[in-house]
């Protein structure tokens, strides 16, 4: 709900449990008042202090009044040049050569559902679930308007930004710097949590207090990287999952970006995220635009748990477009860690045999089907079907899949070349290069100038007669290397600020394309696994490959970082041979089973070598994902232990919405003499229900479940895994 205060020129945002208010000032600056737990109150302002700070510059309109700063004021887009030191929302070079901007409140428009960004990724709402508020600053002396956007999901608990920069001037003006967030708050007592790693490790919790200056993280690969996830977490120094003030902070983009927090000289904190400065330079002449991308809040009075429903639902509810959304996902099977490049169609007819005998939905014949595709080295941006490996074509090789009663999936990385290969062969200069620079390889390959339309519409028009070639119901879209050599022939030297956004809209581009044209085939996104799961790409692949690192073990760190903001229906997870292939762990196939099965379910893995014992487990196992299905992709997800924290065991909980059905699953860790007897916590169930347990005659009341806990039984072995399922009688 949008509340304007006309008289008083104030906004306020109300979702069902929180509260957001911004008011215009005396001097037209837009200021900010208040984030936190829902008040039915009126003007918040009285929660700023005025007084006089040395060195902190006061504006012309001031003249003598040196209580008035905007280096102090909490502002709703930070300027840059006029007296705020603190961190940027926005820089601007003017034609003089100046850097600078000084926005003041200009006008607002309130409109019922959710505003939508040309070329970019948004949620989406109804006018039913969603509403928009669009307030104008101008700064006048550049001749700019800023449009700053609020989307507002009252039943979700989540407010959308987003920022549109227009010149309506006579001159070019330069965008330097354009964030999608700011956010004050009048305190620095608090805690910054990000989500860090490295390939085969990513999202990883780290905590750390804020302390005087910047703290940040961020990424100039190209992609949103392995290494820093776009989405933080600013939290009261007590919170945990249960307790405490958080707020959670996404940015929808798949490229550079920088968050960063800000603890001032005076204890207060300032959030900025958005596209990442490094080697941006956009260049706005009269009467053009730019759009930054959306970012995504969500506070929670109540800690991370509450704060990761609110996302989750969000999430599944307004941001995947999923051809699955109302029915079940098929299990799959993808042949790369059973096969490599080394394969055949009979080969792979002989392992999706295997799997649809234990009852598997879906094949996915990954890298290696096209080009003069045998290694790393050579093939990429050949999109033709190998008929010395695939006799006939897909036509041939998905008919017999379909006799199997299988679906058809493919892996593409539509991005990349390797200079072994026709397209390159042709075309060396489309691929994002320095002139008089020999280019950086990465894994044996370089990368296509995405930035240029001509290069999309030639990938796209291959790929499209591969995928009218037989039916497919599944496509698994790769990125395996960081950008580097970042320049365009596609524009003049003083516009190579603009190609890494532009890459990024390239890609999004073609992924619109696919989802236009092939609305029925699921896309799972993937960067060598992880390196760019975030809200950008869950638009156009509502699952991801969520690491390269299949071990379940390792998974269990990777899936509960993960989960503090994306759903576990987004987190592709298979179970894999052992020992595992990235660090040799083995690991018992019901662990492996139980933790893949907390995310988009499938195997990867040679069927045949399982023993007639395995094939059962396996069949087992897919049986459960399918009943538990529901649970898994629609019901609240608690981490009921840390894996960071707690060196005996990891559990997790799913519970349905009406807090009738649960499912716990259960790590141990390595096995040790003279273990502790164990209890678990359960959260979310209904404290007056009887449950019955694992479809016994045992019950248990919510009550004593969640407040005197459930005595684990005792395990032996390394990492063994159980889940228990709760019914309510």
């Amino acid at each position: 709900m949008i509340i304007y205060d006309e008289q008083n020129l104030l906004f306020t945002l109300h979702t069902r449990n929180t509260t957001y208010q911004m008011k215009v000032d005396h001097y037209r600056v837009l200021l900010h008042t208040y984030y936190g737990p829902r008040m039915e109150c009126g003007d918040l302002s009285g929660l700023i202090r005025y007084g006089d700070r040395s060195f902190s510059p006061n504006p012309n309109e001031a003249q003598y009044d040196r209580t008035y700063s905007l280096d102090v004021m909490p502002q709703e887009y930070s300027t840059c040049g006029v007296g705020d030191f603190r961190l940027p929302s926005v820089e601007l070079e003017l034609p003089n050569g100046s850097h600078s901007a000084d926005l003041r409140y200009k006008g607002c428009e309130l409109q019922k559902g959710k505003y939508t960004l040309p070329e970019l990724p948004a949620f989406y709402g109804t006018e039913e679930e969603a509403e928009t508020l669009i307030l104008y600053l101008e700064d006048a002396a550049a001749q700019i308007m800023i449009e700053l956007y609020f989307g507002v999901f009252e039943a979700s608990d989540l407010i959308t930004r987003s920022v549109r920069i227009i010149n309506y001037g006579t001159e070019t003006v330069r965008l330097c710097r354009c964030a999608s967030l700011c956010l004050d708050f009048l305190r620095a007592d608090m805690d910054l949590i990000t989500f860090d790693g490295h390939h085969l490790m990513e999202r990883c919790l780290d905590r750390s207090p804020l302390r005087s200056g910047i703290q940040s993280v961020g990424s100039i690969r190209g992609a949103s990287s392995h290494q820093h996830n776009p989405f933080v977490i600013l939290c009261d120094q007590h919170a945990n999952e249960d307790t405490g003030l958080c707020y959670g902070a996404m940015l929808l983009y798949s490229g550079n970006f920088g968050a960063a927090a800000e603890c001032s000289q005076y204890d207060s904190t300032r959030l900025v995220m958005g596209i990442h400065p490094y080697h941006f330079c956009w260049t706005l002449p009269p009467g053009e635009s730019f759009t930054a991308p959306e970012a995504a809040l969500v506070c929670s009075p109540n800690g991370f748990s509450q704060m990761s429903h609110q996302f989750h639902n969000a999430i599944r509810r307004n941001l995947l477009r999923d051809p699955y959304s109302y029915m079940r996902k098929p299990v799959l099977i993808n042949n790369w860690e059973a096969t490599y490049f080394d394969f055949t169609a009979d080969k792979l007819l002989a392992i999706a045999k295997e799997a649809s005998s234990l009852g598997i939905e879906l094949f996915v014949m990954d890298d290696g089907w096209f080009g003069d595709r045998n290694d790393d080295n050579r093939g990429l941006g050949d999109w033709q079907v190998n008929e010395t490996k695939l006799p006939g074509g897909l036509k041939s090789l998905v008919s017999k899949i379909s006799d199997l009663n299988m679906t058809f999936g493919i892996w593409i990385e539509p991005e990349m070349v390797n200079e072994d290969s026709d397209l390159y062969r042709l075309h060396p200069d489309w691929v994002l290069h320095i002139p008089g620079r020999a280019p950086a390889r990465g894994r044996g390959q370089l990368v296509l100038d995405f930035s240029r339309k001509d290069i999309r519409d030639h990938i796209y028009r291959q790929l499209q007669v591969v995928f009218s070639s037989a039916p497919i119901s599944y496509i698994k879209w790769d990125m395996n290397r960081s950008l580097t050599d970042v320049w365009s022939a596609g524009l003049p030297a003083q516009r190579q600020g603009e190609v890494y956004h532009r890459y990024v809209l390239g890609v999004y581009d073609l992924l619109e394309r696919l989802h236009t044209d092939y609305p029925h085939i699921l896309i799972e996104g993937c960067c060598g696994g992880g390196g760019r799961f975030d809200g950008g790409m869950l638009y156009y692949t509502p699952q991801i490959w969520c690491s390269d690192d299949s071990d379940a073990i390792d998974r269990l760190r990777i899936q509960y970082g993960t989960s503090f903001c994306y759903p576990p229906c987004t987190m592709g997870a298979h179970v894999s041979a052992v020992p595992n292939e990235q660090n040799g762990r083995i690991t018992p196939l019901k662990t492996r089973g139980i933790v893949a099965m907390s995310g988009a379910f499938g195997y990867e893995m040679d069927l045949n070598k399982c023993t007639v014992k395995e094939k059962e487990e396996i069949r087992q196992q897919i049986e459960d994902y399918k009943t538990y299905y529901e649970l898994i992709r629609h019901g609240d997800y608690y981490r009921l232990s840390s894996p960071f924290e707690n060196d005996l065991f990891t559990a997790w909980e799913h519970v349905s919405a009406d807090k009738r059905e649960a499912l716990i699953s259960f790590v141990a860790s390595a096995s040790r003499p003279a273990s502790p007897f164990l209890k678990l916590y359960l959260k979310g169930l209904d404290p007056s229900l009887q449950y019955q347990i694992d479809h016994s005659e045992k019950t248990c009341s919510g009550s004593l479940l969640m407040q005197a806990g459930y005595p684990l039984p005792v395990v032996k072995g390394d990492y063994q895994a159980f889940q228990i399922y709760l019914k309510a009688k």
